[in-house]
């Protein structure tokens, strides 16, 4: 699954996922790791973490990655070479490793980065299961999918980009049930 994204299906109703797209950083027999690429939060980065000034502009919103670990915080870049990067996605993006500062070097590499707190994370099975149930519809993650300017949007833009049946499920709205 590894650069795929995850797009919650209409019955994934958990508040932590609903209307949400994941890119799959990792997947394992151990376990899948993510980040939520469509939670904007209200605090900037340079609010949260201005250490990371040499990687992603301060003035941007700091993201919320997932569940897990709220108080960490993953970067997501786009690499000059991907093997400066701690684990590769898809194609030149991934996260840097946690011991990466801006003083050890590889980093100077980064084209764009944005910020994350928290991630997503499955343990051995989990997301095989939830695939198997229906709660995820999978895509092929695109260079913009991961940096996109307009994150709120990415949820219907991601299935309208898929067609058919999902492009349909793009436009539900919030309930159904007053349409």
């Amino acid at each position: 699954m590894r650069g795929k994204l995850l797009i919650a299906g209409p019955g994934l109703l958990d508040p932590n996922f609903w209307r949400t797209v994941v890119l799959v950083i990792e997947h394992t027999e151990d376990g899948a790791l993510g980040v939520v690429l469509n939670r904007p939060s209200e605090t900037t980065v340079g609010e949260a973490v201005p250490q990371l000034e040499e990687l992603v502009d301060l003035g941007d919103q700091l993201f919320i990655g997932g569940p897990v670990q709220p108080s960490s915080v993953i970067v997501l870049a786009q690499f000059e070479d991907p093997d400066d990067a701690a684990l590769i996605a898809f194609e030149d993006v991934g996260v840097l490793g946690a011991g990466s500062s801006p003083e050890d070097g590889p980093v100077s590499g980064v084209r764009t980065g944005r910020a994350f707190v928290g991630h997503s994370g499955w343990g051995p099975g989990q997301l095989d299961g939830e695939l198997e149930r229906g709660d995820w519809i999978l895509e092929s993650a695109r260079l913009p999918d991961a940096f996109t300017a307009e994150p709120v949007a990415l949820w219907s833009e991601v299935l309208t980009r898929k067609g058919g049946n999902y492009a349909l499920i793009a436009r539900m709205p919030p309930d159904p049930s007053v349409n």
